[in-house]
């Protein structure tokens, strides 16, 4: 391995790669309790849906190898990619302990999360400072920014958004919602950005694709006590219903790769209680493997990069 090479951690939350993995995974979400044997089998089902497991690692790798593609054709020097996930295998600090024993001695980490919360990017970068205290290889970590306001994430959400109106005939009536995972509202008391950097999005997306009637919902709530943000999607729905809108288009804003929440939440869930409504409901594609969205990474990369390089040199 060069010494030349800067190495890149994408960062995504993880979920469970085999039905046997369900349980577990879902343990390491609830802090180590066990989940009742009920709700493992419930969850166990709507994996059984979309394929029996999550496809996130695999997609995570693809934007992986994208990325270095693009970084590496681009001439800037040594690039090499790894993915390492919060909840589950291959953990980040299974991946740090990769890197180091690769001769990697710069990173740039960036989180797959376009927006923050204590239980996404916030986590992630625990793992990372935990797996960096427990190698002996001095490695130099920088965060690279945030997507929530890049300009080429907001184009590739764009781009989606006009794929998904090319599905409705004359889509002028369309009513456009854009969703993201609800959070315990006490998450944002206490002072996670994620609504702020979420609105940023949205306003900087609507602007973009010239929207000027959307609509903000959030989806896939948990469980527990507490108030959780809303407005949730199906109660968005039934008042567009209840008002006469009859076609909707979901832009899971919230979401850089598909996974349950979007194969099974929107997808199974949602698409079902909009044809009980009467509603003509499509889903934008999730960004993947977008060209503009590895672009975007590759931006953040590039400026993560020079700014190890100036601090090595003293800048």
């Amino acid at each position: 391995m060069s010494s030349g090479t800067c190495g890149i951690l994408l960062m995504a939350f993880g979920a469970p790669d085999s039905d046997q993995a369900i349980g577990p995974f879902m343990a390491n979400l609830l802090g180590g309790r066990q989940p009742s044997a009920e709700l493992v089998e419930r969850v166990k089902e709507r994996y059984r849906l979309i394929g029996g497991k999550s496809p996130l690692l695999e997609i995570t790798r693809q934007q992986a190898s994208a990325l270095e593609r693009l970084l590496n054709d681009a001439c800037e020097g040594n690039y090499r990619v790894y993915v390492g996930m919060g909840y589950w295998h291959p953990y980040i600090g299974e991946t740090i302990t990769h890197m180091a024993a690769d001769g990697i001695s710069q990173v740039v980490a960036v989180s797959l999360s376009p927006h923050y919360t204590r239980v996404s990017t916030g986590a992630y970068i625990r793992a990372l400072e935990r797996a960096v205290a427990e190698i002996e290889s001095p490695l130099e970590i920088i965060l690279a920014g945030s997507l929530h306001h890049h300009p080429l994430f907001i184009e590739a959400l764009a781009e989606k958004v006009a794929a998904g109106l090319a599905r409705f005939p004359g889509h002028r009536e369309v009513k456009v919602v854009f969703t993201a995972h609800s959070l315990p509202v006490n998450y944002i008391e206490t002072g996670d950005p994620y609504v702020e950097e979420l609105n940023q999005t949205v306003r900087a997306l609507a602007a973009r694709t010239g929207l000027t009637d959307w609509r903000l919902a959030y989806q896939s709530k948990g469980g527990g006590q507490g108030a959780w943000l809303e407005p949730q999607v199906e109660d968005v729905l039934e008042n567009l219903a209840a008002s006469g809108h009859k076609e909707v288009l979901l832009v899971p804003v919230g979401f850089a790769t598909d996974h349950v929440e979007t194969l099974y939440d929107l997808d199974i869930g949602i698409q079902k209680h909009a044809d009980s409504l009467g509603l003509h409901l499509e889903r934008a594609e999730a960004l993947n493997t977008s060209p503009t969205f590895i672009a975007a990474l590759a931006d953040l990369c590039r400026h993560g990069r020079h700014a190890l390089e100036k601090d090595a040199v003293g800048g």
